[in-house]
């Protein structure tokens, strides 16, 4: 199959193409620098930033599917003054852009990369499923929802294959951001006070998202569906921190701070949204991925865990 992945130079992006080139798929990449070029068996183009006039042609040239993983990432510290109609720009309007020029070339398939946030921020004991009625709350969730439904709304009048994955938080070798500095705290010992969180949350490994991106490419009964994705395994973010901390030799050090103080003191600074992302639960129910696809990730929580912080020592 003759597949372009968008945002190949990305962290996701990346790996799906060497995963794909692995499978014996022709891949073809977009990438917004000259300098994001380097990737080994990837036909590289480059192409403009994601907007309502971005010329997919030549990219689109011979393409049997589409797995679009650009966007405009969600970010803590966002600097435009008006983040939605940024993130409309990219992710609503780009997608569009993407999608109807997909179909003049003749795609079959275009799997869309979006995100749990489109469900929400929180679970209160329910995990969500792929079929819950969308509550995006964050300006980059309500433009994940938006392209969604412009992506439907484009296909339906067509025969193009659509195909939407929601992943929560990834993880994976050459991981940046939470993540990251997650393990550099642990890494460099710093005690914590999260030794009395018991939330509970899901996340998925680089590579069972990939697998599945892969098993979505051509699976019958993936037309038309939503997706999500997870490892399967939820955590507590205290269990996290320890398995964290036995993966990278060095133990976790936990203060048991209550909960309720947490949320004071975070408040008191103006970050809740920090506190929700610590003490929170959201948890993803994927039977219908398991059920639909006969899907399962290949990858266990701890065999990925150890991967990712194999490639932080290293690195």
């Amino acid at each position: 199959m003759r597949v372009l992945v968008t945002g190949a130079s990305g962290f996701v992006g990346s790996k799906l193409c060497a995963h794909l080139i692995a499978k014996g798929h022709s891949v073809r990449g977009t990438v917004r620098r000259t300098s994001d070029k380097s990737l080994p068996g990837v036909d590289v183009q480059v192409v403009s930033d994601l907007s309502a006039d971005t010329n997919w042609s030549e990219a689109l040239a011979g393409i049997n599917a589409v797995v679009h993983c650009a966007a405009r990432v969600h970010i803590m510290n966002e600097a435009s003054v008006d983040p939605l109609s940024a993130f409309r720009e990219a992710n609503v309007k780009g997608t569009a852009c993407l999608v109807k020029q997909a179909i003049d070339s003749a795609v079959r398939r275009f799997v869309y990369i979006s995100s749990i946030k489109v469900n929400g921020e929180v679970t209160d004991g329910n995990p969500f499923r792929a079929d819950d009625t969308p509550a995006p709350e964050d300006p980059y969730g309500i433009s994940k929802w938006e392209a969604e439904q412009a992506l439907r709304g484009i296909a339906d009048k067509t025969d193009l294959d659509v195909v939407i994955i929601r992943p929560p938080l990834i993880y994976g070798p050459g991981v940046s951001a939470n993540f990251r500095r997650l393990m550099q705290v642990v890494m460099l010992g710093v005690p914590l006070p999260l030794g009395a969180i018991s939330n509970s949350r899901s996340m998925v490994a680089l590579e069972n998202l990939v697998d599945l991106i892969e098993t979505c490419l051509d699976h019958p009964e993936a037309v038309d569906q939503t997706f999500l994705v997870s490892d399967g395994e939820d955590l507590s973010i205290k269990s996290l921190l320890q398995r964290t901390g036995v993966a990278l030799g060095k133990p976790a050090r936990l203060i048991p701070v209550p909960v309720s103080v947490l949320w004071v003191i975070s408040r008191l600074f103006g970050r809740a949204d920090f506190a929700q992302r610590l003490c929170g639960s959201l948890q993803l129910d994927i039977s219908k991925t398991r059920d639909c696809l006969g899907w399962s990730p290949p990858v266990s929580f701890d065999d990925a865990l150890r991967k990712t912080v194999k490639y932080f020592l290293s690195h």
